[in-house]
C-alpha cells in the first residue's frame, strides 16, 4: 500500500444559475439534448443542482461550470468553478 491511491475524475457541468437568494448557495440548470426514444427526435431535458458559491459573485443568468464535491449539505454536492460568462 505504499503506492498512492488516485482520485477519481470529478464531473464538471455547465450550466446557468436560476437562482441565487441563499447565502453562498446557487442554483444551476444543467440543459441537454436526447434522442426521443420512439420519435428520434431531439428532446431537451433539464436538471437543477444546487452548488457552493463561497464568495457569492454568481448572479442569475450567468453561465457557470461548477465540478462535483463532497456532500456539503442536505442538497449541495457540487461547487463553484469558474463564471464562463456574465448576464447581460
Amino acid at each position: 500500500m505504499t503506492q498512492a491511491i488516485e482520485r477519481n475524475r470529478r464531473k464538471v457541468r455547465t450550466g446557468i444559475v436560476t437562482s441565487n437568494a441563499m447565502n453562498k448557495s446557487i442554483v444551476v440548470r444543467i440543459d441537454r439534448k436526447i434522442k426521443h426514444p420512439r420519435y428520434s427526435r431531439p428532446v431537451m431535458r433539464s436538471a437543477s443542482l444546487y452548488a457552493h458559491d463561497e464568495k457569492n459573485e454568481a448572479n442569475i443568468g450567468d453561465t457557470v461550470r461548477i465540478m462535483e464535491t463532497r456532500p456539503l449539505s442536505k442538497l449541495k454536492r457540487w461547487r463553484l468553478l469558474e463564471i464562463v460568462e456574465r448576464a447581460k
